[in-house]
């Protein structure tokens, strides 16, 4: 340490610069406890849209008879995230959003499309 100038090595030391070596690590904690506090909520929606989708596009594509490209037009905005699976052999249509939801809607000539359970 040099008494005339209070550095070691060149390098200024002290408090003031000591919370300059925190300020990531608390960062990437303050933004790791919010998207923990998000997550739940977005999952929760992203299940929810799947679902909605995966029945309208069954209703739409086995009750009503049309095409995939047609029933691509009854998409609500903001749906463009969730991707759309048809099995026609199953007459079962799967809707998911990626890493967080995937809902499954079947077609029973009797009672229409329904959801299977999550």
């Amino acid at each position: 340490m040099n008494a005339s100038t209070g550095l070691v090595d060149g390098a200024p030391r002290g408090p003031g610069r000591r919370w300059l070596l925190w300020l990531p690590l608390l960062a990437t904690l303050l933004a790791g406890g919010w998207l923990g506090l998000k997550y739940s909520s977005l999952g929760k929606r992203a299940e929810l849209g799947a679902g909605y989708l995966a029945h309208v596009v069954c209703s739409c594509r086995y009750v009503g008879n049309r095409s995939m490209a047609s029933c691509d037009t009854d998409r609500e905005p903001g749906t463009e995230i969730v991707r759309i699976t048809d099995d026609s052999t199953k007459r079962r249509i799967t809707a998911s959003v990626p890493l967080l939801a995937s809902r499954t809607a079947s077609y029973d000539p009797e009672f229409g499309c329904a959801l299977d359970k999550p």
